[in-house]
């Protein structure tokens, strides 16, 4: 049995299959990432996932792609976890953005990015994945993201930027004033994931200009910063996964468009695309790991 998930900072798409490639079930659960979550947490959080409970003790191989999963110690902390729940599995965790590439992929050199929670980018070219500058999360990055639209849009009611009516419809919609916003963001844990619950405001008053062009900005310095740094940019397709960019996609075309780039895939759940391209690479994928077990 094989398990493969795709996990934001917030959730996680989950499948088990059997190893001939048939899908048993798929679910959604609670999301890890190794800045925000110890080993330990995530443990306990899967021992309340039903799915895992049932399937996961029988599991041979776990793919687990996810946010923050970026460097040998930091995947550590994700496989220590899952142990536990996948005791005779061989686990490989990696980077989200690998499986933002193989979702995305349609047999051609691109561009793949993540606007969900946070942001990045990758080229992949159906061999190699390689990144040209770094995500800096959402206090330093995350351009273009969840979170950082939510940002904006709290730094903009706090400043009384932003249009009355929408600062008053902000306040009945959150019932947030400064005091609980300080709070959520600099005292409280998993200030992005309470910054991104925000995200959905902009769009609520996209057809205002201000929160229009609050979420263009962000998205033209996401594509100035994560995309035009790749020189292949200006001939190869831009894919996008994520909530962000599903959602503001007729904004994010609009940014595309000022910046002369050609969009690609839009995939509002990479799970999908990632399931397609592990059935269709199951052997190669599956087969080391036998090798190294």
């Amino acid at each position: 049995m094989i398990f493969i998930a795709e996990s934001g900072s917030t959730k996680c798409d989950a499948v088990f299959l059997e190893n001939s490639g048939k899908e048993i079930c798929r679910f959604r659960m609670m999301g890890f990432n190794p800045y925000f979550h110890e080993a330990e947490f995530i443990r306990k959080k899967l021992e309340q996932v039903a799915e895992i409970q049932k399937y996961g003790p029988l599991c041979t191989h776990a793919f687990f792609y996810g946010a923050g999963c970026s460097s040998p110690a930091l995947n550590q902390i994700i496989h220590k976890g899952l142990k536990s729940a996948f005791p005779i599995a061989d686990i490989q965790v990696d980077h989200d953005l690998k499986a933002c590439a193989y979702a995305t992929y349609s047999g051609e050199p691109a561009i793949s990015c993540i606007l969900g929670t946070g942001s990045n980018s990758v080229y992949f070219d159906g061999n190699d994945i390689s990144e040209k500058v770094p995500a800096l999360a959402f206090i330093l990055g995350d351009e273009g993201s969840a979170s950082n639209i939510g940002k904006k849009l709290v730094a903009s009611y706090l400043y009384k930027k932003m249009p009355e009516a929408a600062r008053i419809d902000f306040y009945k919609t959150y019932g947030l004033d400064k005091d609980a916003i300080i709070d959520h963001v600099y005292t409280k844990p998993h200030a992005n994931v309470f910054l991104a619950s925000l995200a959905p405001f902009a769009k609520k008053h996209i057809e205002d200009p201000f929160f229009f062009n609050l979420v263009r900005e962000g998205f033209l310095s996401f594509l100035e910063i994560h995309v035009q740094c790749f020189p292949e940019s200006k001939n190869v397709p831009v894919h996008f996964v994520g909530s962000v960019a599903y959602h503001f996609r007729e904004v994010l075309a609009c940014a595309m468009d000022e910046l002369k780039l050609k969009m690609g895939r839009m995939i509002q759940k990479p799970l999908d695309g990632l399931l397609g391209y592990h059935i269709q690479h199951l052997e190669e994928m599956v087969h080391p790991l036998k090798k190294s077990s």
